[in-house]
């Protein structure tokens, strides 16, 4: 791996330190956990039948989407930067008999190596966490097969996501570690589909995931002033 890697590697340290709690439905990923089921209602409702489909999910962490996109019967992928949240994917992986491929390289590493290779690609959560958004962007774009499906999830940078991610999340509810986002790497739809669009991906669809802290029930429903997923088409 190169010295100008994109990695933050304080961000890579953050999710070590918490990786044994991946899989802890009351733990400091229980949001993840919540929303999965949407991401994936999400992606199934473009992408369609996933069943023998390549995937692959950048920034895939402990495995939360990546397994259930393997179970689904995709032939899925998992790529992240951190040692810890791989092991804990792996082995939780094998305690529930899927299958995933899962290595510890770059996005852009694995386009050079992958290219046009995968039918859909997944970066959820991930592009507020490294130095060069932009950089993931054309490497999902590189990976993925012409007419394929490329999403993404983020949080816009906006006063709203700043008070309801940050001071409400971290600081009031404590539903996520205080410092897991910072507000100035949050990124608006409008930037991120223009990048998008650079590097040969049409946007086709963009929703915002909504949470109600008092039911702590999430959906999803027009309005991307915080959260918000985007399904892209490989032109």
């Amino acid at each position: 791996m190169s010295k100008e890697a994109n990695v933050d590697f304080n961000e890579i340290a953050k999710f070590e330190e918490v990786a044994h709690e991946w899989w802890d439905l009351e733990g400091n990923f229980k949001p993840l956990h919540q929303i999965n089921p949407l991401r994936r209602q999400f992606i199934i409702q473009h992408a369609k039948e996933l069943f023998d489909k390549k995937a692959i999910d950048v920034g895939c962490g402990g495995g939360i989407l990546t397994e259930s996109l393997a179970k689904l019967g995709a032939d899925v992928t998992g790529i992240d930067m951190g040692e810890e949240p791989l092991n804990v994917a792996k082995l939780h992986a094998l305690e529930s008999n899927v299958s995933v491929d899962y290595q510890k390289i770059t996005a852009e590493e694995k386009a050079k190596a992958s290219p046009e290779a995968y039918d859909i690609v997944t970066c959820m959560e991930m592009l507020e966490h490294v130095p060069d958004p932009e950089s993931i962007i054309k490497a999902s774009s590189d990976m993925t097969k012409p007419g394929g499906y490329v999403f993404f999830s983020t949080l816009n940078k906006t006063l709203k996501s700043y008070l309801l991610a940050i001071v409400t999340a971290e600081k009031v509810l404590k539903l996520v570690p205080d410092g897991t986002h910072h507000h100035e790497s949050f990124i608006r739809p409008s930037t991120l589909i223009s990048w998008a669009e650079k590097h040969g991906l049409k946007c086709i669809d963009a929703t915002g995931i909504h949470y109600n802290p008092i039911t702590e029930n999430h959906k999803l429903a027009p309005g991307l002033d915080v959260n918000y997923i985007l399904c892209c088409k490989k032109l």
